[in-house]
């Protein structure tokens, strides 16, 4: 006995120590793993973080692309003023965006023009191409697209009046905008404006023509205007996006942030952190070829994370490194649990091996000591079971954390199994200005009532009768201070071990400023940046609703085109500032002299359209209309002065029973409001069939005349002008005369206009002046051979042709191209082309009387007659109109009037050329008041240039004249 017991003394103190270790190890294992993959899944989440921070900071670069150009959308024309308003904000919001910029697209024809006209504002200013790294003259293409619009201009001059185009990666990003129809932008790039070595982007947004198709790209093409564009400073935007959300600073971290092609040096916008030190090769580590059950045993701790993502057609890369941090710093919890294990292991053993010591000295305790034993490894088993529960409640624990973190939120709360709010913590209360007992011991509905009667809220209340998790549920609650704040919050059902269901737990935050935001935005998109009134999209819903209730409810509706009459008179006069202080001050009365559930909008420019529905109690009358237009015609004070506008109206009338026609009551009260024009502004007119039938008429004509040049359509006829000292023919006047296929002999009053509102007149005008100067170069060979004096020709020049810029190089080219002597031409003027800039009319009317022409005023005392101008302009001719010469011989103001022009026109040192004579007693009275020569119909109607010729050879004079008076035909009049 006693040579064993040594031996079985040393066992049983072996056995306990083993067991303890063992059991240690156990548990050193088990909590070594937890905290591996805690430390895993909050890299996991960190790097989540910053790359969904990233993405979101894109799209807000990108909604702020798509509402700057929603400006260009609803305001045209957008001024530089209004541009530089409207991105300030965004700038200061977004410090990361470089620059905004307008992209005009301007072709080659157009260079000169807009490089002078933009001189005017800034001088030297030219169209500015890159060219080796260097600022240089765009060379000519025949397109450009130039910076035209630039905020802010500070730092980014060397931008301003670039050719955009001159990068290929912008000329694609344009090709693929205009192709797919979305916005587009370029790779990292170079920018013009950057000193460093700092690359940037560039987002584009395509700009159309108002009005256009845009369905394909073709059309997309036709109708593209330019482009809006923000300059993005790539690594800027990263680092600031990083820090505005605190995510920039963590050492614990190594980011990377590529775009375009992974992995390329020069695809790398941001670097943080020391990349290769966190994606080491494995094999720098003694753990390197551990199985992965055993990986948690890395003394170095590395991990790496992968994520990309694509933001207009780019793709972006976002890349991480955990970067080695100490194995005990991340093992606390294990280290401990294998010392203290270790240290309990070691006294176990020391109290067994002392236990059986002392039974060797009383062995009369042997059973007593072997029962404590027992109990104590009673106690150890419940330990170890008590530890294994502890482990369960971790792992439980771990899980509910995990939960938890995915929801990401400000505040955690719990419900019972009839959704009454158990507690909420995380300072719900405080943002939210809510008491507790508004909320605990409730249900969310008993603080939002209108979640029982809205869909919204009763598919909530189904999904939490479905025990189904939800998130990102908004709802508004009015807090105690009175004021409506937005919520958003997840949540989760909950389960005990036995499967039964406990109630809700979840997280929620606040979003009003977002929501606000939202709003913000969607009251832009919606309505006029100036006025503040709807804009043509929430127009068209406003009709459309109008219409519905039209077609329910049988009662008419009236929509009312306004157009202000002196509008453009304030522009010019006091400039822009007081057209937009005029503008603002119309909307507002047009908006109190309707009801409030009548629509109001700005269509565009100074036209607005009101939507008046009738009501059994109120009905619609004419006195509705007519209120609406004393209201605008109230005074307004503008730079001290008082200024008197009216407006002319057209009004459509619907009833429910015009069928499709209800799509085109715009239409329809543009056409009566042009009408209203017609019959001397300041009135309104109800539309009527007849008008859409003139307005057809009027597009046909248009369309027919735009084709008439090239065709070969318009011919030229000739009309003498006599003398009245010797009756000899002296020269002839060009009048244009149209001869359509179809339509036959279209009067000059049917169409005259219309090419002056559509501009066709200049190509048009300088058609008559080449074949008028042509004609008379084959005339006056024809005299000067014969001997005979040399005939004056007569060309009319319209107003669009006299505001044209080259209008005197285009004159000295006809004559040289004709070879007709100056002298012989002769340039007619109307009064009112010469009023919307005087100094500037004197100095093109010296610039032609320097050619050598001659200068005549036409219709003489019917525009805006004055001495003090007719005395500065270098005029050789007036012409009397028709008018006054009509009732010579039965009107004494007539005779005055003709008398007076005579006698100041030869005071002047000018020839009086009288037009219209159709009657022996009006030839007789203007011979004796001196008028030097007459046209009209008593000597010749106009002709063609055969029988114009034939009275030159015939020598037609005015004393072989009929005596008899031709029977009066109706006056035409010509260009």
């Amino acid at each position: 006995m006693t040579t064993r017991r040594p031996s079985k003394l040393a066992l049983a103190a072996a056995c306990t120590l083993g067991a303890g270790l063992a059991v240690t190890a156990l548990l050193f294992s088990a909590v070594g793993r937890l905290e591996h993959s805690a430390a895993r899944l909050a890299f996991e989440q960190r790097a989540d973080q910053r790359t969904a921070a990233l993405q979101s900071g894109l799209d807000d670069a990108v909604e702020v692309l798509a509402v700057t150009s929603q400006l260009f959308q609803t305001v045209a024309p957008v001024t530089r003023g209004q541009f530089h308003d409207f991105t300030r904000p965004l700038l200061a919001r977004h410090p990361f965006i470089q620059a905004f910029n307008y992209h005009r697209m301007l072709a080659h024809a157009e260079r000169g023009p807009y490089e002078a006209r933009m001189r005017r504002e800034f001088p030297g200013f030219q169209i500015m191409g890159i060219e080796d790294g260097r600022l240089a003259p765009a060379p000519d293409k025949p397109w450009y697209n130039v910076v035209d619009y630039l905020e802010p201009l500070a730092g980014n001059e060397r931008a301003f009046g670039l050719d955009a185009s001159y990068h290929p990666q912008i000329r694609q990003a344009i090709e693929s905008m205009l192709a797919d129809g979305r916005p587009a932008a370029t790779g990292l790039i170079k920018l013009a404006q950057s000193i460093g070595n700092e690359s940037g982007m560039v987002m584009l947004m395509p700009v159309y023509r108002p009005g256009m198709p845009t369905a394909t790209s073709a059309q997309r093409h036709a109708a593209w205007l330019g482009d809006v564009a923000t300059v993005i400073r790539a690594t800027t935007l990263v680092r600031k996006i990083l820090e505005g959300d605190g995510l920039l600073r963590d050492p614990q971290l190594a980011l990377q942030v590529s775009v375009g092609a992974p992995g390329a040096a020069s695809s790398v916008v941001f670097s943080q952190g020391d990349m290769a030190q966190g994606t080491a090769s494995a094999s720098a580590t003694a753990f390197a070829r551990l199985p992965g059950w055993l990986e948690w045993m890395d003394w170095t701790h590395r991990g790496e994370y992968r994520r990309g993502f694509t933001v207009l057609g780019k793709n972006w890369e976002v890349r991480l490194a955990a970067l080695p941090r100490p194995f005990v710093e991340q093992h606390l919890g294990s280290l401990s649990t294998l010392v203290g294990g270790i240290l309990f292991s070691v006294l176990m053993a020391a109290f067994v091996h002392t236990l059986v010591l002392r039974s060797r000295r009383v062995q009369m305790l042997v059973d007593a000591r072997t029962a404590d034993l027992q109990r104590s490894n009673e106690r150890l088993n419940a330990d170890v079971a008590s530890r294994k529960r502890t482990e369960r409640a971790l792992q439980e624990s771990e899980q509910r954390f995990r939960r938890l973190l995915a929801l990401s939120s400000d505040w955690y709360w719990e419900q019972d199994v009839h959704y009454c709010f158990t507690s909420i913590t995380g300072g719900f209360f405080d943002k939210g200005h809510i008491s507790p007992e508004r909320f605990i011991g409730k249900t969310r509905w008993d603080n939002a009532p209108e979640m029982l009667t809205t869909r919204w809220g009763r598919e909530h209340i189904a999904k939490l009768e479905a025990r189904l998790p939800f998130s990102h549920l908004e709802y508004a609650i009015t807090g105690d201070d009175g004021v409506l704040r937005w919520f958003s919050t997840s949540g989760e059902p909950v389960y005990d071990a036995t499967g039964d269901f406990r109630g809700y737990r979840g997280t929620g935050n606040e979003i009003t400023e977002r929501k606000l935001s939202e709003q913000r935005i969607q009251h832009i998109a919606h309505h006029d940046v100036l006025t503040g009134l709807p804009n043509r999209v929430l127009l068209q819903d406003r009709l459309a609703q109008a219409i519905a209730y039209a077609n329910r409810s049988g009662h008419p509706m009236w929509v009312l085109l306004i157009d202000l009459d002196r509008f453009k008179f304030v522009n010019d006069s006091l400039g822009h500032k007081a057209g937009d202080i005029l503008l603002k001050a119309v909307a507002a009365r047009l908006q109190s002299s309707v009801r409030e559930s009548d629509t109001v909008a700005r269509l565009s420019g100074d036209e607005f359209v009101a939507i008046l529905s009738e009501y059994p109690d109120a009905q619609l009358s004419p006195d509705i209309v007519q209120r609406v237009m004393n209201a605008v015609a109230q005074p307004v004070i503008l730079e001290g002065k008082e200024f008197f506008v009216t407006c002319s109206i057209g009004v459509a009338a619907y009833d429910g029973t015009v069928g499709n026609q209800a799509h085109h009551l715009i239409e329809h009260a543009d056409i009566a409001m042009y009408a209203a024009k017609k019959q001397g502004r300041n009135g309104f007119r109800f539309y009527q069939p007849v008008m859409n039938e003139e307005a057809l008429e009027r597009l046909r004509i248009e369309g027919a005349l735009r084709k008439a040049l090239e065709r070969g359509e318009f011919v030229l006829h000739y009309q003498p002008q006599v003398d009245l000292g010797d009756g000899a023919i002296t020269g002839a006047e060009a009048l244009l005369r149209w001869q359509h296929p179809e339509l036959g002999v279209v009067a000059p009053a049917r169409f005259i206009g219309l090419a002056e509102e559509t501009g066709l007149i200049v190509p048009i005008g300088v058609w008559a002046l080449r074949t008028a100067c042509a004609q008379a170069r084959v005339w006056h060979d024809a005299r000067v051979a014969d001997g005979q004096a040399p005939l004056r020709m007569a060309v009319n020049l319209s107003a669009r042709q006299f505001s044209q810029p080259d209008l005197a190089q285009c004159i000295a080219d006809v004559l040289e191209e004709t070879g007709l002597p100056p002298a012989c031409l002769e340039l007619e003027l109307t009064e009112s082309v010469f009023m919307d800039d005087v100094t500037q009319a004197v100095g093109l009317l010296h610039e032609l009387k320097a050619l050598g022409v001659t200068l005549a005023i036409d219709d003489f005392g019917t525009g805006y007659s004055s001495l003090s101008y007719l005395r500065s302009f270098p005029i050789d001719v007036l012409k009397i109109d028709r008018s006054f010469v009509n009732d010579l011989a039965t009107d004494t103001d007539d005779e005055a009037i003709v008398v007076s022009i005579i006698a100041l026109a030869h005071n002047l040192k000018l020839r009086v050329v009288a037009e219209g004579v159709e009657s022996r007693e009006q030839l007789e009275y203007l011979r004796r008041h001196d008028c030097d020569q007459i046209q009209g119909y008593y000597f010749s109607r106009p002709v063609g240039p055969l029988q114009f010729e034939q009275m030159l050879r015939d020598n037609k004079h005015l004393g072989r004249a009929d005596i008899a008076a031709p029977a009066r035909v109706e006056a035409e009049t010509g260009t």
